[in-house]
Formats: structure tokens, C-alpha cells, sequence
């Protein structure tokens, strides 16, 4: 298997990153020590590449009623431009995977884990229906965390979008480096933070931009240890590792992103038996 290289892959050797195979991808697991890394988002703000990462678009009339089926999370509740995390059950109750669902003017964004996204895209095209159009755009985009408690300081300095009102699991879309780009107020650290998913074309720029933003806060590149370390820290799930398709969503303590009363989905039965 040929291991790819995502838009950032050169700029993380540049910047002293140690690389590593990882669901497929040339990866930093880290720069300095797991632990400087980690306080340093903790502290201040790091910036991570998390181009390897699933986006599948879908559209189309029952767009939302395929999304409600296929997901344990109510998407109906989902107003324009929010996000949500949920996650893909087996008809057992055992978990596809988790990921997140935006909502846009004109079509949803599932964000897939990187090491699922084959078996999530194979799992979602069975099951969906002629009424419904999806596009695999993973490989066509890159994206950017910032996370720590100074990301929004860094965040403003990249759009005039008014970083300062947006909430939350919110979304946006606005000029950053001169193209239309989607980003959100998400992001897997328990800090605050933002993810731009950007062009390709604007990536080596977006990141070049953001480090120079972040200068005055010391902002360094995050290897994929200290992400760990921060998600488990403030125990965020990681499939593979605490779930799977042996997991419940209830024994996983994932019961809030479960609402049996939106309707019938898939593993409704078995999540409401537990």
C-alpha cells in the first residue's frame, strides 16, 4: 500500500515533525516531547494537520432522512451551519464509527475517522437510497486545527468572518487566503479551537499565515501524540482504541448522542434494549 502524503506533509518535515505511517498517511506523532506539546495547547495554542480525515458530502431531497437513518444523533434539530457529533451504528448496536454532521445551505458534511473512512464510504453507499447523491471530497481537501485558548486570537487574524460570535459547534464559510473556505468552532482537545477545511491550492499559504499569526502566543505544530493525550485527558472517546464494533453507544457512555425518540435508525432496537 502506498502511503500518502497530505498538503501539509512537507511543511511537517520542515518544521522537525516525526513522521510515521498512520491510517494510511504520512503523520507527525510529534515535533518536541508529547508532554511540551500537550501543555502547550493546554497553555497557549498549537496548530495540527488533520488532512487525513474523511469528508463526505450528501445531498439531495432525502438527504436528512438517509443521515437520520444511518445515525443515532437527531440531524433535525441541526440549524444552518451547526455542527454535531454522533455516531454510525451496526443494526447490534456495535459502532461503524463516530464523527461529526454539518449542516450547509445546500448539502450535509460527514467527518469520518481517517482509519474508517473505506469501510464508513462502503457502509453509507449500501445503504443509501436513489434520492440521495454522495461525494468521497477527502483526498481533494486539507484541514487545519488550531486549538488552545489564544485559537481565537490566531483565528481572527486569517478572515474578517467575526470569529467573536460564533458558538460552539458552530460553522462558517468565509475568505481565508483569498478562497471560500469552510471552518468550525470543533476540534478534539477540549480546548477551544477552530478547523478550516481548505483548497489545496491555498494549503502551504493557510499554514504559513496561521504560524505567523500565532508567533506572539508561541504557536507550534502538534503532533499526533499530544492529540491523543489531550483527547484522553479529558476522555474523548478514539475508535479502535475505547470503541468499536463490539461498543455500545450506551456502555460507552455515549448515551446522550443517542435519541431513540427522533425515530427508527439503524441499531435503535438494540441501543434502547441497553
Amino acid at each position: 500500500m502506498q502511503i500518502k502524503n497530505t498538503p501539509f506533509t512537507k511543511l511537517n518535515e520542515q518544521a522537525g515533525g516525526k513522521m510515521v505511517e498512520f491510517a494510511g498517511y504520512n503523520m507527525p506523532i510529534q515535533y518536541r516531547s508529547i508532554n511540551q506539546e500537550h501543555l502547550r495547547v493546554r497553555q497557549s495554542v498549537g496548530l495540527f494537520d488533520l488532512s487525513h480525515m474523511g469528508e463526505f458530502f450528501v445531498k439531495g431531497n432525502q438527504a436528512l432522512d438517509f443521515i437520520q437513518k444511518m445515525t443515532t444523533n437527531d440531524a433535525a434539530t441541526l440549524k444552518m451551519y451547526q455542527v454535531q457529533y454522533s455516531s454510525l451504528p451496526y443494526p447490534d448496536g456495535g459502532l461503524v464509527d463516530d464523527l461529526l454532521v454539518y449542516r450547509l445551505p445546500d448539502q450535509y458534511l460527514l467527518v469520518v475517522n481517517a482509519a474508517n473512512l473505506d469501510k464508513d464510504w462502503a457502509w453509507l453507499m449500501e445503504h443509501k437510497p436513489a434520492g440521495v447523491e454522495m461525494t468521497n471530497r477527502s483526498d481533494e481537501i486539507g484541514l487545519l486545527a488550531i486549538q488552545g485558548p489564544n485559537a481565537e486570537i490566531v483565528m481572527a487574524k486569517l478572515t474578517t468572518h467575526d470569529i467573536s460570535k460564533m458558538g460552539y459547534y458552530e460553522a462558517g464559510r468565509a475568505k481565508i487566503c483569498g478562497k471560500e473556505t469552510l471552518f468550525s468552532r470543533t476540534g478534539y482537545t477540549g480546548e477551544d479551537g477552530f478547523e478550516i477545511y481548505c483548497d489545496l491550492s491555498i494549503a502551504e499559504e493557510l499554514w504559513n499565515r496561521t504560524t505567523e499569526a500565532g508567533k506572539p502566543f508561541d504557536i507550534e505544530p502538534m503532533g499526533l501524540g499530544a492529540r491523543d493525550s489531550l483527547r484522553l485527558e479529558m476522555r474523548y472517546m478514539l475508535y479502535g482504541n475505547d470503541i468499536d464494533k463490539t461498543t455500545n453507544p450506551i456502555e460507552a457512555g455515549l448515551g446522550w448522542i443517542c435519541k431513540p425518540e427522533k425515530g427508527e435508525f439503524v441499531g435503535r432496537d438494540a441501543i434502547v434494549a441497553m
